[in-house]
């Protein structure tokens, strides 16, 4: 079994992003840019070139400087968030476990535990065995992490991304129950003197509310976010609570599943590494240093059908 990290979660970042910074290259591009998550849902298996695609920022078009496409290099920060069912959570492993082994050589994973932490559990390798054998070895057990987890997460993929050449992607597995979280989002603060206090009727406001202002804070991530939940619950709080989580994936570009039994499992992962596999990154020049920017993309290919893109229609520009 992999070691757990023995220390806090802000030191094993910073570590983890030291390990890549030593065998990653260093890149950097003067001016204002953007990165942009882009990938395809065509069937097509054509690589694109950066004089392929057309982007405009802010109605005006703007430069494509360069663009990773799906043959390059790839880190994948796994993320297991499991408190829950044992027949789901060893299903969701084995798919897993599956998916790792099919990967190309060019592709590092990270284990990443969502609770507690996060906590590493192996850092970025092409050892298929070692990711394989300490996701079995994970426990599942604790309280839901995904939220307490993400904006930790994000921090981790930006710097990562910052210090490399590679594509990066997080791909959260979770199946959370928005009952089962430290914060307790069943039971809103209620204005005792007010009998026409919203929250009583709408009790699902104050997970909503939370899922609205993640949903601002992802807006500035420039790595998508991809989400395989193993088991989709039907109660007005955990809807409002999915609906939240499928806006997170949809914000970054990344994409999302919500499996209803465990036979849909193996699926939504197959189908969660196809979209992060078939992932573009395109750098892309900007004029001045704009707080937001609207965003649209296409390629230029005359392929028929049309190629359908899918990419961050809104993105916050961090200041630096």
């Amino acid at each position: 079994m992999i070691p757990r990290r023995q220390y806090g979660w802000p030191r094993a970042a910073a570590a983890l992003v030291a390990v890549i910074a030593c065998w990653a290259a260093i890149s950097s591009a003067s001016g204002a840019v953007i990165h942009l998550a882009v990938r395809s849902q065509s069937e097509q298996q054509r690589i694109f070139l950066p004089a392929d695609f057309a982007v405009k920022v802010n109605g005006k078009a703007a430069p494509v400087l360069s663009a990773k496409n799906p043959r390059d290099s790839q880190m994948i920060l796994l993320v297991l968030d499991l408190a829950g069912d044992m027949t789901d959570a060893q299903a969701a492993k084995d798919a897993l476990a599956a998916a790792i082994e099919k990967l190309p050589a060019s592709t590092f994973v990270a284990l990443i535990r969502a609770q507690d932490g996060p906590t590493v559990l192996v850092d970025p390798t092409a050892d298929r065995n070692a990711i394989i054998q300490a996701m079995q070895a994970s426990a599942v057990t604790g309280k839901a992490g995904l939220l307490d987890s993400l904006p930790s997460m994000d921090a981790l993929a930006e710097s990562i991304a910052k210090v490399s050449n590679l594509r990066i992607a997080t791909l959260y597995v979770t199946d959370s129950d928005v009952r089962n979280y430290r914060e307790d989002f069943a039971n809103p603060v209620i204005n005792s003197s007010d009998p026409h206090d919203l929250s009583r009727r709408f009790p699902e406001a104050l997970i909503e509310d939370k899922m609205d202002k993640m949903e601002k804070a992802v807006a500035a991530r420039e790595t998508p976010l991809f989400i395989v939940h193993l088991r989709y619950r039907t109660s007005k709080l955990n809807a409002a609570y999915q609906s939240g989580l499928k806006r997170l994936a949809e914000t970054t570009a990344g994409w999302s599943a919500f499996c209803a039994s465990p036979a849909e499992i193996p699926a939504a992962i197959e189908q969660a590494f196809a979209a992060i596999s078939s992932q573009y990154v395109l750098t892309v020049g900007l004029p001045g240093r704009p707080a937001a920017v609207q965003i649209h993309v296409e390629t230029r290919a005359a392929i028929e059908p049309p190629v359908e893109l899918v990419y961050p229609a809104r993105l916050l520009i961090k200041q630096r």
